[in-house]
């Protein structure tokens, strides 16, 4: 290792790096404030303008991009024609670039930040060092983060940087590049909701024990430049998460922060089993666990509110996996702690605007996450209005018939959700699920629909269990016959106009 190239915007480490690399000999060519740093350290660095024959130019904005640097970089050393072209041109070789990039996504999450502030945050000079390292890694090691700084140090004190290390560094390099095009294309198009052109960027975060089975591998994922609710969920207890806890929590705690009132969700395979509203998050637990104790068993439970002692008494004594709150106080976790198999996450209420991808073979198919309109723009079709009572029970409804997957009926009494019809393949189907499920607790109660009712046989179904108001998409060629049945049978309906399936 005689040569190295450093050139960096993040100076965390830097100077004890360089140190070590020239008391093993290193030549340390350097630019701009990276060199300013290393001689006011005292470390011996030689100009990028020395080497070029040029000062850097237009602001900054030119500095390595030259022959003398790039050809040093990119030279196969086993080639004799590029010796001789090195030899020629007077250009010694690097065998270590260390370089990062200006800090574009930091820069454009600012809400604040101007067009032009964002533009000239958009390097140029440092990919294509870092790309041209990384491109000949046979014989140029290259650093992209503080984070191996150690590593390569040690490396070079101890004789050379071998050809795993180098491929690895380089692999990381190219990452690197790729996310930050990646940031920079999301930006230049964050207009546009659904873009001609998506680039992702995805590090994984933690190796998952398994997948959805116990056969199959699997690993969580972050999407860089996104600071959705997990990037800052903080674990307070309990083991990591597994795949179906990560998948069932999002879906918990989705639904639970549409809710603007104290409330409860549990959630098993993706589908609310229990949902309550209450004037506290300890009453909105209990209640939402009475919904159907059966299959809350083993659940994912999210609340909106704080969690304090009443509600983690509660937890404690019943089977829960995951629990997610926007806090969890001192006293609470103390209860907690007893249960060692239960994870505990504070988190803070989830985007609600993103975009929502699923794969397929050969691609994906993305549509923008939908809203769920409150009660403003329902039209109450039949004769028999509704009061506010049935008015409360159906908003909660709606919201967990949209949370269910499609078939989905929800049946809501007094603010609990005591019926749910979900997955099912016909709308009378979900119809006769979710009356199942409610029992006698359909009497006097109301429903929502996540689909229009194709024809009567859904509203008769609800009606003869007791079900008095429903709220529905609508939009079939058979409503004028659904409105009718409604009316003949004497219950409210109301049509939304706007449809909310979950597959």
């Amino acid at each position: 290792m005689r040569r190295a190239l450093v050139s960096v915007y993040d100076k965390t480490g830097l100077v004890p790096f360089v140190e070590r690399l020239v008391a093993a000999g290193v030549e340390v060519v350097s630019s701009g404030g990276t060199a300013d740093v290393l001689t006011e350290a005292g470390v011996p660095v030689t100009p990028v303008a020395k080497v070029t024959g040029f000062p850097e130019m237009l602001g900054g904005r030119v500095k390595t991009l030259h022959p003398a640097i790039h050809a040093g970089i990119l030279a196969d050393v086993g080639d004799l024609t590029h010796l001789d072209d090195l030899a020629r041109h007077g250009i010694e070789p690097f065998q270590l670039v260390v370089g990062d990039l200006y800090p574009f996504e930091e820069t454009v999450a600012d809400p604040g930040v101007t067009e032009p502030e964002a533009v000239e945050q958009i390097d140029i000079g440092g990919p294509a060092m870092i790309r041209a390292a990384a491109k000949n890694h046979a014989h140029v090691a290259v650093v992209t983060s503080p984070d191996d700084y150690d590593l390569v140090a040690g490396a070079v004190e101890g004789g050379g940087i071998d050809a795993g290390t180098r491929r690895r560094l380089a692999t990381a390099a190219f990452a690197r590049t790729a996310a930050y095009d990646a940031a920079i294309v999301a930006w230049m198009q964050r207009h546009e909701p659904l873009p001609v052109s998506l680039v992702l960027a995805v590090d994984r975060v933690e190796a998952l024990r398994y997948g959805e089975n116990p056969h199959q591998g699997a690993a969580l994922y972050r999407e860089r430049g996104r600071t959705g609710w997990w990037h800052g969920a903080r674990r307070v207890l309990g083991k990591p998460m597994s795949f179906n806890n990560l998948v069932d929590a999002e879906a918990a705690w989705r639904l639970v922060n549409r809710l603007d009132e104290p409330a409860a969700v549990i959630v098993k395979h993706t589908n609310p089993c229990g949902v309550a509203v209450r004037p506290d998050g300890a009453a909105a637990f209990a209640a939402a666990w009475e919904c159907d104790p059966v299959s809350a068993f083993g659940g994912v439970v999210a609340v909106n509110t704080a969690i304090e002692a009443p509600t983690a008494t509660l937890l404690a004594e019943r089977f829960v996996e995951v629990v997610v709150a926007p806090q969890v106080d001192g006293d609470a976790a103390g209860i907690l702690a007893t249960k060692p198999n239960v994870r505990v996450l504070e988190a803070a209420a989830p985007h609600g605007d993103d975009l929502d991808l699923r794969r397929l073979e050969d691609g994906f198919v993305a549509q923008r996450r939908q809203p769920i309109p409150d009660a403003d723009d329902w039209v109450v079709r039949s004769v028999r209005q509704p009061d506010a009572e049935q008015l409360a029970d159906l908003a909660l409804a709606w919201q967990v018939a949209a949370a269910a997957s499609s078939n989905a009926i929800a049946i809501v009494t007094g603010r609990s959700a005591v019926g749910i019809g979900a997955g099912e393949q016909s709308r009378v189907g979900a119809a006769a699920r979710a009356v199942a499920k409610a029992g006698q607790q359909a009497q006097g109660a109301s429903a929502a629909g996540d689909g229009f009712f194709p024809f009567p046989d859904g509203i008769e179904t609800l009606a003869q269990a007791g079900v008095t108001a429903v709220v529905a998409p609508g939009g079939s060629r058979g409503d004028p016959d659904v409105i009718a049945t409604a009316d003949r049978l004497g219950i409210v309906l109301i049509l939304a106009g706007t449809r909310h399936f979950r597959h």
